[in-house]
C-alpha cells in the first residue's frame, strides 16, 4: 500500500497549483483524508480534510483560497491552491486511512511534495 502525493512545484504569488494524493494497493476508508503542511522548525499543520461523503474542513489560513475535493472512483484527493501566498511555501503531505485486502487497515502519510511560492 502506498500513498502518493504529487503536483508540487514553483508557483508565483497569486497563482494556482493543484496537488493530488492517490492511494495504490488499497482504497480510502470512510474517514477523512487530509492535507497537511510543514516548514522547517514548525509543527505539521492541517490544511484541509475531506470525508468520503464530501464534508470539508479548512485551516484558517487557507479558507477561501484552497479547495479540497476527492474522486472516490480514482482513489484520489485533490488540493487546489489559489491566490497563493509566500507563507504557503511548505512541504505538503497527505494523510489517509487505507483499506487493503489481507493488510491491516491503517493510517498512512504520503511522501510529501514541495510547494514554493515566489513573490
Amino acid at each position: 500500500v502506498q500513498l502518493q502525493a504529487s503536483g508540487g512545484g514553483l508557483v508565483q504569488a497569486g497563482g494556482s497549483l493543484t496537488l493530488a494524493c492517490t492511494a495504490s494497493g488499497g482504497i480510502f476508508s470512510r474517514n477523512a483524508v487530509g492535507w497537511y503542511r510543514q516548514t522547517p522548525g514548525k509543527q505539521r499543520e492541517l490544511v484541509a480534510q475531506i470525508t468520503r461523503e464530501g464534508t470539508t474542513t479548512y485551516g484558517d489560513s487557507v479558507n477561501g483560497r484552497f479547495t479540497i475535493s476527492r474522486d472516490n472512483a480514482r482513489n484520489t484527493v485533490y488540493l487546489q491552491m489559489a491566490m497563493a501566498k509566500s507563507e504557503d511555501t511548505a512541504v505538503y503531505y497527505c494523510n489517509a486511512e487505507v483499506v487493503a485486502v489481507q493488510i491491516r487497515t491503517k493510517w498512512y502519510w504520503g511522501q510529501g511534495t514541495q510547494v514554493t511560492v515566489s513573490s
